[in-house]
């Protein structure tokens, strides 16, 4: 007999959650092989409410008579189903042919078998076109060719076991789809979430289109394949429930020929699987023969890493970049995950993993990649590390004259520094420090007019793809360069000299207007010349001071000894008394009384002082008798003088008499009214000079004074 194929598709439409998971579709194939379940004692098992649909193509392999209203069998096909809830049970078979194509049927039991199951009590057999089953209004229990197509629907309690065998009187190879309905519910497996409490996961992916069987991805083609590593995946926790795999439908309906071991695998095959329940309480329970069922392909997820080059700046030349190693295109697809590696070796064995990836350090050279897959493929990349070219710069120097007003330092620009660089997009910033360059912290803000002292600033060269070199800009400070003969002078302030700055110079400026090396006829001030030097200028000052003239201290007169003390001017000094001869002495003997000038100079040979000398009448006795002769001391004649003062000593040192102004500066040799003894007395005259210096004058000199016994 030929070969007979049927397809029943059951459509199961999880939904999920409130979270919205995806929808999980499953396809439920039963396949008629060798007519095995176009017999009763094959029947396949309805598994809950679902459409089913069908092409019947013999009547199996036995020729049975269907019994009661009915006849043989033509093409037919057998199913066996359990209530699960009560109530009405209706059905509706739809011939795809409505036109042509005349289906039969009829329903046993409840809870018969194949070899007692009787007449059927429901049946019809009419010879009408189009749409049959059971419906609430129909009467009749079993028709026969001249019924209307429809009998009455039946009243279905839990547990009840039934038959149903459909057949098509017409033998074409138009199938039929069967439909549902009433209140009751049919038992299943795959529907009863006491059984089934979580979703079947369907292997693989989705399919390029809905239709299309889903796709599990093999890394390399072939591949060597594990089915039952996909057996917990779409199990999904779902207990006393099982998977196994076929290379057919057919297979897969009834179980024939699992795949128990690795296969080698294509993407060319197709591969079904089969997801069987077994009722831990009864095996051999109509719901143990549910099957579900799916299939699936093999779809090569292989791929080859792409090699990358990274470049970046090898700044300040340290001989290492910072790489970004993710930036490396070593894949297209962004869902895959990267690894990146220091050698092969490390990358095979999984070992020194390079964690810091978006910072790595590095010389150039090269590091791997491995690239994986959702799927777990795995490619190997090769990253090539590399520098940018070098920016060009070099070290520089600047030599600026000094600041007058602070001579360590100089007015910079740093901009006119020759730091050489032939690449186009360069940006230079100044920095105190190399440190400070390398970080680009405290920038100097105004390069232009930068003051510094002698040493360095560093410049960051930088370019439009971010790269740095630092080199450094040695700054000189021309130092005033200043006349080593023009020396501050002294001079009599009556007499002039001559300045000489020095040969040497570029060009002179003096404050006299004159531009010559020296000037001539200068007297005692202050001077300055602009001494020029390359292109810097020195302003140097010179002085030309007054000799410091001596001063007379103070002049002391012993009887007829001139003794001149001097202080001030440059020694040594000489002195005269006729401003014709001079001695190196400042005293002068036998000097006759009366008033003179005393003449000074020091080792300039200035002009010289002069000082007006009294040498007074020297008295030697006195005869306080009352005779009006040489009765007192009188030295009211000198009155005119500064701080004119009369000194009477004993012979002690003791003072026993003052002579000022109080007393007409007299002496009548008396001791508060009383005649002293006669003797000889000391005494000292003292006074200043009616001059600018106030010249301090002494005369002293010893006194007889004679009284009566």
């Amino acid at each position: 007999m030929t070969f007979l194929l049927a397809i029943l598709v059951l459509i199961f439409v999880f939904k999920s959650s409130p979270m919205k998971k995806t929808l999980l579709i499953f396809l439920i194939i039963f396949s008629h092989i060798l007519y095995a379940q176009s017999d009763c004692s094959t029947a396949m098992a309805v598994c809950g409410n679902s459409e089913i649909s069908y092409t019947p193509n013999g009547y199996g392999n036995d020729y049975e008579d269907m019994g009661g209203c009915l006849t043989k069998e033509k093409y037919s096909v057998w199913y066996t189903f359990s209530i699960a809830t009560a109530g009405t049970l209706t059905f509706e078979i739809v011939p795809n042919d409505q036109l042509e194509d005349d289906y039969d049927f009829g329903v046993y039991g409840p809870n018969k078998t194949c070899a007692t199951r009787g007449t059927p009590i429901r049946g019809s057999f009419s010879a009408k076109k189009g749409n049959t089953g059971l419906n609430m209004v129909a009467t009749d229990l079993c028709e026969d060719s001249g019924g209307d197509k429809w009998v009455k629907y039946m009243d279905v309690l839990p547990g009840e076991t039934y038959y149903l065998v459909v057949n098509n009187w017409s033998e074409s190879a138009n199938g039929f789809k069967l439909v549902w309905g009433g209140t009751a519910t049919l038992t299943s497996p795959f529907s009863d979430p006491t059984i089934q409490p979580h979703p079947f996961n369907p292997p693989g992916i989705p399919g390029a289109n809905p239709a299309d069987p889903r796709e599990v991805v093999i890394c390399t083609n072939p591949a060597t394949f594990d089915f039952s590593s996909l057996s917990a995946g779409i199990i999904n926790g779902n207990p006393n429930f099982s998977v196994s795999y076929h290379t057919s439908q057919n297979d897969a309906l009834i179980g024939n020929n699992p795949i128990t071991t690795p296969q080698t695998v294509t993407p060319t095959g197709l591969y079904y699987y089969s997801i069987s329940y077994t009722d831990p309480l009864n095996p051999n329970s109509p719901a143990s023969k549910c099957k579900q069922i799916g299939n699936f392909k093999f779809k090569d997820g292989s791929f080859k890493a792409t090699n990358a080059t990274l470049t970046s700046c090898n700044n300040n030349n340290a001989g290492t970049a910072t790489y970004d190693l993710t930036t490396a295109n070593v894949s297209g697809d962004p869902a895959m995950t990267k690894k990146y590696y220091h050698t092969l070796y490390d990358l095979n064995n999984g070992i020194n993993e390079i964690t810091n990836i978006y910072q790595f350090v590095s010389a150039e050279g090269k590091i791997y990649a491995k690239v994986t897959s959702p799927f777990g493929c795995t490619s190997t990349a090769e990253i090539t590390l590399k520098f940018y070219p070098a920016i060009i710069a070099k070290d520089a120097e600047l030599r600026e004259c000094f600041i007058e007003s602070n001579p360590s330092t100089a007015l910079f620009n740093l901009d006119n520094a020759a730091v050489i660089t032939p690449q186009a997009g360069i940006v230079k910033n100044y920095y105190p420090s190399l440190t400070d360059a390398i970080d680009a912290t405290n920038e100097i803000v105004a390069p232009k007019t930068y003051v510094a002292p002698n040493g360095f600033v560093y410049v960051r060269v930088s370019d439009n793809r971010g790269c740095y070199v630092v080199v450094k800009i040695g700054l000189t400070v021309l130092p005033p360069v200043k006349s080593d003969v023009l020396k501050d002078k002294i001079i009599c302030m009556e007499d002039t000299t001559t300045l000489d700055a020095g040969p040497g110079f570029k060009s002179y400026e003096w404050s006299t207007g004159a531009t010559t090396q020296t000037i001539k006829n200068v007297g005692v001030g202050t001077y300055w010349v602009k001494l020029k030097t390359g292109e810097c200028i020195a302003t140097q000052t010179v002085t030309v001071y007054p000799s410091e003239q001596p001063v007379v201290s103070n002049i002391d007169i012993s009887n007829t000894t001139l003794t001149i003390n001097v202080i001030g001017g440059t020694p040594d000094y000489q002195y005269s008394m006729d401003k014709i001869i001079w001695q190196p002495s400042n005293t002068f003997s036998n000097v006759a009384r009366g008033t003179y000038k005393v003449y000074v100079k020091d080792a300039y040979d200035c002009d010289p002082i002069e000082v007006t000398v009294v040498v007074p009448n020297l008295i030697n006795m006195i005869t306080p008798n009352g005779d009006g002769v040489n009765d007192v001391v009188d030295y009211s004649a000198m009155a005119d003088k500064q701080n004119l003062v009369l000194s009477i000593f004993d012979r002690y040192g003791t003072k026993i008499h003052q002579g000022d102004k109080s007393n007409g500066y007299k002496w009548d040799g008396k001791i508060a009214g009383k005649n002293i003894p006669t003797g000889t007395y000391w005494y000292s005259v003292t006074w200043n000079e009616n001059d600018k210096k106030n010249t301090p004058f002494k005369f002293s000199g010893w006194i007889v004074v004679k009284n009566r016994e």
